[in-house]
């Protein structure tokens, strides 16, 4: 029985022996021009857009040919060009140079989407290398003809679930187009969280912020339920999978949902917002970020604490700054018994006056708080509007210019002092002692 050659080894035998006709430099000059029409238009398009040099971009990147941008138009042009030298002459270069764009492309969008998303996860470089391995694979099974043979046989292999007759090639298929949708999804949403929470402070942030997690879980719902469509799951049956998912959060799940929803309604009540400064469990801090399940706050020495959004909605949470910024702080300052007290007060309000960060209204204010032990206890209070930016250095700064300003003034601090009556009493005689010894002993 004869047998006939495989078709791709011919076409790759057609595809080499194209690369050596003369036709192919014009081919090469009409991609250099491409490549050169790419990057003047992707450069004006970064001009136009005022899009700066960030590496969150997903369009533009830190380099001119580092984001989406730049492959992409190459691709259209290439297809344009494609188009056009068809009507001219057999193609050669293109047949690699398309398949090279596609695949290029792909990566960029995949690799730059993941890293705007999930910017601290882990598991984004190996995506992002799976990506690139798959992507490339493909590209040389495409430009060597094997793909169509690869498909055919893979569309060989079924089996039947139900009423519904799946094959491997369905499967992976279905995988590449869920893959593409869910990586869409987060593009978008990206995008729109970048454009709302952009110049936004205090309640407008937080309320930006919940926003921008509704419309992520929204896209994202919607891309599952479009991925579970193209791989050829019945969605009829998402009931009885949304039952079991509904028990699922009743018992194991309850406190995840919690935080979830704690989450949201935190965000649109706007109790706390991004900037607050909170005191929850002992622990004081800025709140630096508000996700879906949890709220990160930052301490002035620089410790973070992740604290489940549940624990802010059932437990007592003092906001430092809910109405207003300002922190009132005070300092206490003994002086003899015999100083002047109006000239105390005079340096000490002078001493806090010295720093910027103390806010003239409300004034600082004096105040004799006691009859102390050692001498006269004076209080020293002041308010300031930026927490954020420590409360341990701007007391120390305000007791160094009072220990300097007392000195100045030869105002003494006292020293503890503490009298010790001691009582001495006489001996008392021991009669016992005053007798002589008896004789003859």
């Amino acid at each position: 029985m004869a047998t006939a050659s495989p078709k791709p080894i011919d076409d790759f035998d057609l595809w080499l022996a194209g690369f050596a006709q003369p036709t192919v430099l014009v081919e090469l000059a009409a991609l250099a021009g491409c490549i050169a029409v790419a990057l003047g238009m992707s450069w004006a398009l970064r001009k136009a857009l005022r899009m700066e040099q960030e590496k969150t971009s997903v369009l533009f990147g830190r380099r001119l040919v580092d984001g989406v941008m730049f492959p992409l138009v190459l691709l259209l042009l290439a297809y344009v060009a494609r188009a056009l030298i068809t009507k001219l002459m057999p193609l050669a270069a293109f047949k690699v140079a398309i398949p090279v764009l596609v695949a290029l492309v792909v990566i960029r969008v995949g690799v730059k989407v993941l890293q705007v998303a999930f910017t601290t996860a882990p598991w984004v470089r190996a995506l992002e290398r799976t990506i690139s391995w798959v992507a490339w694979l493909a590209m040389v099974l495409w430009v060597s003809g094997l793909l169509p043979v690869i498909l055919a046989e893979l569309d060989d292999i079924s089996w039947k679930i139900g009423a519904t007759t799946l094959s491997l090639r369905t499967l992976i298929e279905g995988a590449v187009t869920a893959g593409a949708v869910l990586i869409l999804s987060l593009w978008v949403s990206s995008a729109i969280e970048t454009r709302l929470l952009r110049k936004a402070v205090g309640s407008d942030l937080s309320l930006r912020k919940a926003v921008s997690n509704a419309t992520r879980a929204l896209l994202m719902f919607v891309g599952l339920i479009i991925a579970l469509s193209a791989v050829g799951i019945d969605l009829t049956a998402l009931s009885v999978l949304g039952g079991a998912i509904g028990v699922g959060i009743g018992f194991g799940l309850q406190k995840l949902a919690s935080n979830y929803v704690s989450g949201f309604v935190i965000l649109a009540e706007r109790s706390m917002r991004i900037g607050d400064n909170v005191r929850v469990d002992n622990f004081e801090g800025r709140i630096t970020d508000i996700n879906a399940r949890y709220t990160v706050i930052r301490s002035p020495t620089g410790r973070e604490s992740i604290v489940p959004n549940e624990l802010l909605i059932i437990n007592r949470v003092e906001n430092l700054s809910l109405a207003d910024n300002r922190v009132w702080q005070s300092t206490v300052v003994s002086v003899a018994y015999d100083s002047d007290v109006d000239m105390v007060t005079r340096v000490l309000l002078a001493a806090a006056m010295q720093h910027e960060r103390v806010l003239r209204e409300p004034a600082p204010s004096v105040a004799l708080s006691n009859f102390g032990a050692d001498g006269l206890e004076f209080t020293l209070g002041y308010w300031i509007a930026d927490p954020e930016n420590g409360t341990l250095n701007i007391r120390s700064l305000i007791n160094f210019s009072v220990l300097k300003a007392l000195r100045e003034n030869a105002i003494e601090i006292p020293y503890p002092q503490r009298v010790l009556h001691v009582l001495r009493r006489p001996l008392r005689e021991d009669p016992q002692a005053a007798e002589p010894p008896p004789s003859g002993s």
